[in-house]
């Protein structure tokens, strides 16, 4: 392999990541407040690519306004979630939330199983996304340096709000002692709300995205991809905002680089991503930044 075609692959690696980066922020969000796996997000990236199909190929709506309405639609959508499903579970076993999120999860399937048919279906996106930029022999589509871009300023735009603003340190007292929380005063529950607001939003902005680049969708698209966001999650710390970053974009760069070095493995890209996630664990459990020493302290 060349260096031209390497550094393109790199590129695409870096795109794929991007998308798994932004729907782990939401599972390392409410991990961090709740610890609690939310099995029901990837399906959440899933409402996502659908709404915003619908809003633009049916309605009509641009693609941009589209997508605004989408993040607006399935943050709402995850703390309705939150409040139907795991708010009266609260003070339950952690086990008893865990099988809620599951069936959260089989419901919203089922739901647009029911609603748009089993089969996939063309998402149709603006030509821009796929106009390509030529640099000597590489040769990149929009799409493949927007998603990479979008996802670092989302990451600073997440660390500034989390670190700098009265709603970031309510949402990181809520993830380092709820009770004491509560003790004070503040309302606990709208933060948690916040936090699945932020999420959804996150993941259904990594399905457009991921529609984008692979154009089919179907109500089953969510199930591997929201296992390879989760694998970076822990990949990267869970708990962890930057964390959960750093692992989608290495699974990316592993998935896409790996198989362009060996293309007799492509029918195991799939399996590179959790592959690489049980070396990593083995060596370090918490992930590459987490610390078990502050197991407590999150994002």
């Amino acid at each position: 392999m060349d260096g031209a075609i390497f550094f393109q692959q790199v590129v695409n690696g870096m795109s794929l990541g991007g998308m798994y980066a932004l729907i782990a922020i939401g599972y390392t969000m409410v991990y961090g407040v709740l610890r609690l796996i939310n099995f029901a997000h990837a399906d959440v990236m899933m409402v996502g690519a659908f709404a915003t199909l619908f809003l633009f190929s049916s309605i009509g709506l641009p693609f941009g306004v589209a997508i605004f309405m989408t993040l607006g639609l399935c943050g709402l959508l995850g703390m309705f979630i939150d409040r139907v499903a795991y708010r009266p579970l609260r003070q339950a076993s952690k086990i008893s939330m865990l099988i809620t999120a599951i069936g959260v999860s089989f419901f919203l399937e089922n739901l647009f199983n029911v609603l748009f048919g089993g089969s996939t279906r063309f998402f149709s996106a603006p030509d821009y996304f796929n106009k390509t930029l030529t640099f000597g022999h590489i040769i990149i589509t929009n799409v493949a340096w927007i998603v990479p871009l979008i996802t670092v300023l989302l990451l600073l735009a997440i660390l500034w709000l989390l670190y700098r603003t009265r709603y970031g340190m309510a949402i990181r007292a809520v993830a380092f002692d709820v009770n004491t929380v509560r003790l004070m005063g503040i309302d606990a529950n709208r933060i948690i709300s916040l936090v699945f607001a932020l999420g959804s939003s996150l993941a259904a902005l990594g399905g457009v995205f991921y529609s984008i680049s692979y154009p089919t969708i179907d109500p089953l698209m969510g199930v591997l991809i929201g296992l390879k966001a989760f694998a970076a999650a822990v990949l990267g710390g869970i708990g962890s905002v930057t964390g959960a970053v750093l692992g989608g974009f290495i699974l990316g760069f592993t998935e896409v680089v790996a198989v362009a070095i060996f293309p007799e493995l492509g029918g195991y890209k799939d399996a590179f991503a959790f592959m690489f996630l049980i070396l990593v664990l083995l060596f370090r459990p918490v992930g590459i930044m987490g610390d078990e020493r502050l197991e407590r302290s999150r994002f």
